[in-house]
């Protein structure tokens, strides 16, 4: 690499590392940036210039004083120019919504849709009439799309678009890049109206929800949540993804966190992957239907994105002894699953995210039980040696907030692309 490739490089490197302080922080001055990132204020000076210049950071109002001198100005992202923008494909409902670079949501949309066993084209069909719907309302607001990420309940492969195996979808070897960029710029290129290619990412709704937890989760106002942390979400399936050191860890092929196919009993009932016993047969939606009494009519009237969850939840608050039964089951087979990866990796906690964290009073106590009575460390309960089990305060949005906010991810690395390295032949 070139000396002018190196400074090019510095210098994205620490306009990026601007963008991301004045984002954490809300709004900072320059002095606190430049304290927060240790360069001097003469060397934050310029890389702030460039940001107010290309609208990314904005003035907010005079800093309060903090000693002699005159105080300077407050710093802040702007809410208008570029645009997250997440979508999900669940097997019954399509959602799309974008963010800004302040993390807020200024558009969404979603609607009911039976996605199983139809092919990726009428699907991406649909999403494209909710992609156009919030692109139009953010454009309204000054804003414009950055990049879309893709929620799949399936296998993604690693650095792809294509969905290798999403078997509640019915898909095998799709790869949804062409239909999906063509779906948010109404090109087939994926060219924006700038002639800028605009990024596409697709990924495993669990691995997203993950994200969505590291960025936004914890309590309301609380601390986030470890860097280290198992991430459980359950739609009509069951995934889950590990989050090593703040870094998903995502496997050789990105296959990583298929907990959902498990076995939990070796012998128990057959399961559409070909095994037996599989963790999906006793804590999936269906599985919990049907030991909860209900047949495929009763759960097929209730149709909709969790319609079938909040069903089962508010039969279990009412009493009802089989749906109770059902869900203490489900935590069992959960706990016993999750008892592998815990001995195997000893995160510091297990998050319950997706329908499941609606469903947790039910599910908690059965699944707490196990994962204490089979993890080689103290009792999941007891601290420090022990592996507590919190519930998400996203619940079933993780995935499609996890999605909207990988998808500024390019801007936070790269905020001006001007400044980006140039790559010779030879690189």
């Amino acid at each position: 690499m070139s000396t002018a490739d190196t400074q090019r490089a510095l210098r994205r490197r620490n306009l990026s590392r601007v963008l991301r302080v004045v984002a954490a922080a809300g709004t900072v001055s320059r002095a606190g940036v430049a304290a927060r990132i240790g360069l001097t204020r003469a060397g934050v000076a310029p890389l702030v210039d460039e940001l107010l210049r290309v609208g990314l950071l904005v003035e907010a109002g005079r800093a309060a004083p903090s000693g002699r001198g005159r105080p300077g100005s407050e710093l802040a992202v702007s809410d208008r120019g570029p645009a997250g923008i997440g979508a999900e494909i669940g097997v019954d409902h399509l959602a799309v919504c974008a963010v800004d670079l302040r993390g807020r949501v200024r558009a969404r949309a979603a609607a009911g849709a039976a996605n199983r066993h139809s092919a990726p084209g009428p699907v991406l069909h649909r999403l494209s009439a909710l992609l156009g719907q919030v692109a139009a309302e953010i454009a309204d607001e000054g804003l414009r799309p950055a990049g879309l990420t893709v929620a799949v309940p399936g296998l993604v492969a690693r650095g792809s678009a294509t969905v290798v195996h999403a078997p509640n979808l019915g898909w095998r070897a799709a790869d949804l890049a062409p239909g999906l960029t063509a779906a948010l710029t109404g090109r087939p290129d994926g060219r924006a109206a700038d002639h800028a290619p605009l990024p596409l990412a697709v990924d495993n709704e669990a691995n997203l929800g993950a994200l969505a937890e590291l960025r936004l989760g914890g309590d309301a106002g609380g601390p986030l949540p470890p860097a280290d942390f198992v991430h459980v979400s359950a739609e009509v399936g069951i995934g889950a993804a590990v989050v090593v050191d703040g870094q998903l860890l995502r496997g050789a092929r990105g296959f990583a966190g298929e907990l959902g196919h498990v076995p939990v009993y070796p012998d128990g009932r057959p399961c559409d992957c070909g095994g037996r016993g599989c963790l999906e047969q006793y804590a999936g939606e269906a599985a919990v239907l049907r030991a909860g009494g209900l047949t495929p009519q009763q759960a097929a009237a209730h149709p909709g994105p969790g319609a079938r969850i909040a069903l089962l939840a508010r039969r279990a608050a009412d009493g009802d002894a089989a749906t109770v039964g059902a869900l203490h089951e489900a935590g069992a087979a959960l706990g016993i699953a999750l008892a592998g990866a815990v001995n195997l990796l000893d995160p510091r906690t297990v998050v319950l995210g997706g329908a499941l964290a609606r469903l947790a009073p039910w599910v908690l106590p059965s699944l707490e039980r196990e994962l204490a009575l089979r993890t080689a460390v103290a009792p999941a309960a007891a601290e420090p040696g022990g592996c507590p089990v919190t519930v998400s305060r996203l619940g079933a949005d993780g995935p499609l907030l996890g999605a909207a906010h990988d998808a500024l991810r390019t801007v936070f690395d790269n905020p001006v692309p001007s400044c980006a390295p140039a790559h010779s032949p030879q690189g």
